[in-house]
């Protein structure tokens, strides 16, 4: 019996082209004491990541598969298949290393070998929709002699920042002389400077702050007015938003806000009603807010973006864009005053109207959510990020 584990050195968030590091330990559980025929071998290990692409059948029509292409020896359990036995098409993947070969561990020995590999940065990010999902996963693979292989798979959370794609990493930026006797990890400075360069585009992009007014108004007159102080987050910062109601001439009873999310499946992969198809469009929320508002001049709320939230991206099956969704109860009486008469000769009982005509609309106004710092999503929505597997 063998004990393999793979732990990912620094969570299990990662921002696409950043390089992912992994330690894989292999261990015989056995105690010292054991005989030395209790040793145990290891033919090969090799890693592999690869993006995983499963679409519903009811919402997306994709093409059949190229049968010109097949998948090499795809029964076989001797071939090493990061994606064996998952759902869906494997859409990308990076070229397996090899760990080590002709392993043999004496009881309570243990050996542990370092993977290291840049995602790739054309993929899609990590999401799972009501339509498609991306999944990406670390597969570490170890066989045996005469035996099948044994998968060992860690879940992963790639973040996509739009515009990293066409940036190249500087050359000649070294002024000071390099030692001969130093080792330059030239993989470590790349990575370094690609999470700086996207914390500095990401800070320019959701730092700016100027005030954004809109006027709210149904068929009757202008309901109040809406202001934001930006249309463009991170994962992770907070929606602030303030309504004044006080300049509106139309009465107000309630409104409710929620932060939505729309996932929408482009034109050319949707499934018709007439087919069986359910709409291409669907919708999450994330955060809600309600008030009884009648009487209000001012108020104001808060949406938090979760960290563990998807940001906005578009792919050749599907697009995500976030929105605010208002939604307006209105007064159809001009004039509506539900409150007791401010002088009274004597004490009497005053009740409200049970009924009060009402008209309701809505408003959704478009914004923009970006990733944040892998290192920030993985401390506040931890996942595993040491997997375990017996051979």
């Amino acid at each position: 019996m063998i004990e393999v584990v793979a732990e990912l050195s620094r969570g299990p968030v990662f921002l696409a082209g950043e390089a992912l590091e992994c330690v894989v330990t292999v261990t015989n559980p056995l105690p010292p004491t054991a005989t030395s025929a209790s040793s145990e071998a290891l033919a090969w290990a090799s890693a592999q990541i690869h993006c995983q692409f499963h679409a519903s059948e009811s919402r997306v029509a994709l093409p059949p598969p190229d049968s010109s292409q097949p998948d090499v020896q795809p029964e076989s359990q001797t071939v090493f298949l990061p994606h064996r036995g998952e759902r869906g098409q494997c859409i990308l993947s990076t070229p397996p290393k090899i760990l080590f070969c002709d392993l043999r561990l004496d009881p309570g020995e243990s050996k542990s070998y370092s993977y290291s590999e840049v995602l790739p940065i054309e993929g899609p990010p990590s999401f799972r929709g009501q339509s498609v999902k991306y999944v990406y996963k670390l597969t570490i693979g170890c066989q045996r002699v005469n035996s099948p292989i044994t998968l060992l798979r860690v879940p992963l959370r790639v973040l996509v920042l739009t515009g990293l794609q066409d940036v190249r990493f500087p050359q000649d930026e070294a002024v000071a002389p390099s030692s001969p006797f130093l080792e330059e990890d030239e993989g470590g400075k790349k990575d370094s400077w690609l999470a700086e360069l996207a914390g500095e585009r990401l800070m320019a992009a959701t730092s700016c702050r100027s005030l954004h007014l809109y006027n709210i108004s149904d068929g009757r007159g202008k309901v109040g007015t809406f202001g934001i102080f930006k249309s463009v987050y991170r994962l992770g910062e907070d929606v602030v938003g303030t309504l004044n109601l006080g300049e509106g001439t139309v009465a107000c009873l309630q409104f409710s806000v929620s932060l939505q999310t729309e996932e929408r499946v482009q034109p050319e992969y949707q499934r018709h009603r007439r087919t069986g198809g359910v709409p291409s469009v669907s919708h999450v929320t994330h955060a809600r807010h309600q008030e009884s508002c009648l009487h209000t001049t001012r108020t104001s709320f808060s949406l938090p973006i979760p960290l563990s939230s998807t940001p906005g991206f578009c792919t050749a099956v599907v697009s995500l864009k976030w929105r605010l969704h208002f939604e307006f109860v209105t007064s159809r009486e001009p004039g509506l005053v539900l409150l007791p008469p401010l002088e009274q000769p004597e004490p009497v009982t005053w009740t409200g109207p049970e009924q009060v005509p009402v008209d309701t609309f809505s408003w959704d106004l478009p914004i923009k959510v970006l990733p944040t710092s892998p290192t920030l999503a993985s401390y506040a929505a931890p996942g595993p990020s040491t997997s375990t597997i017996t051979i």
